[in-house]
């Protein structure tokens, strides 16, 4: 009789701890092309570990309970430049999103020296979404201070199918070599991807930890309206 029940319970699946839902995969990329220097990539990296500490972010994170994020970080530059900064991570307490952000907080650049290849990012960015926790909506979100200078562009990435189900935003970090306006231009048309997706602006390196919040905030925020979470799909 015991061996029955056993049995009838797996498979029912009484014997399987529940799953806690994942609502979002997001993937961050920080630019690391020959145009960021070493102070402007170490404000780069305290700016994400500040935002990830910020108490609405958390919060944001953190809510509704037992509907986590996953969220992985990596860095970019020329066409085969690209390094994981942290693989993917389920959020699901203070502790763990602290530990992350001290992560990316002492984290040394990989690469140095190399131009931007924003069509290969985003590749690289679909093969680490083959790789994330199974999550209601994917969201990618790209910190540039360039366009495209290297390899194929976002355009041909995006004809292949590459991030189909996915929302693409974007930090734009002026005062770079590139002119300011064909930097958020360039974005805007050729990058941005999926309903809901949008860019945020810092004026420079300078200005990185303050956009960051912002944009982190905005994109992990929920709206509860009863029973019923409301966020944008993913974009297609």
């Amino acid at each position: 009789m015991v061996r029955a029940f056993a049995l009838l319970a797996a498979l029912c699946g009484a014997a399987a701890p529940a799953q806690a839902a994942c609502r979002l995969a997001l993937l961050i990329g920080l630019d690391i092309s020959s145009s960021v220097d070493a102070r402007e990539d170490a404000l780069q990296r305290a700016g994400m570990a500040a935002a990830l500490r910020a108490p609405d972010v958390q919060k944001a994170l953190l809510t509704p309970q037992g509907a986590s994020v996953a969220l992985a970080i990596y860095e970019w530059s020329g066409r085969y430049k690209q390094v994981v900064v942290v693989d993917w991570r389920v959020l699901d307490s203070v502790q763990a999103i602290n530990a992350v952000a001290s992560q990316v907080e002492t984290s040394r650049r990989t690469l140095r020296g190399d131009p931007t290849a924003i069509g290969h990012s985003l590749d690289f960015a679909d093969q680490m979404f083959a790789d994330a926790p199974r999550c209601d909506f994917q969201t990618l979100d790209l910190t540039s201070d360039g366009v495209n200078n290297d390899g194929y562009g976002p355009a041909v990435a995006y004809r292949r199918g590459v991030l189909a189900e996915t929302t693409v935003n974007v930090l734009a970090v002026g005062g770079s070599t590139t002119d300011d306006q064909t930097l958020y231009d360039f974005h805007i048309d050729k990058v941005l991807r999926g309903p809901g997706s949008f860019i945020e602006i810092a004026r420079d390196y300078s200005d990185f930890a303050r956009a960051m919040h912002k944009k982190l905030y905005r994109e992990v925020e929920l709206q509860v309206f009863g029973n019923t979470t409301i966020q944008a799909p993913k974009g297609g």
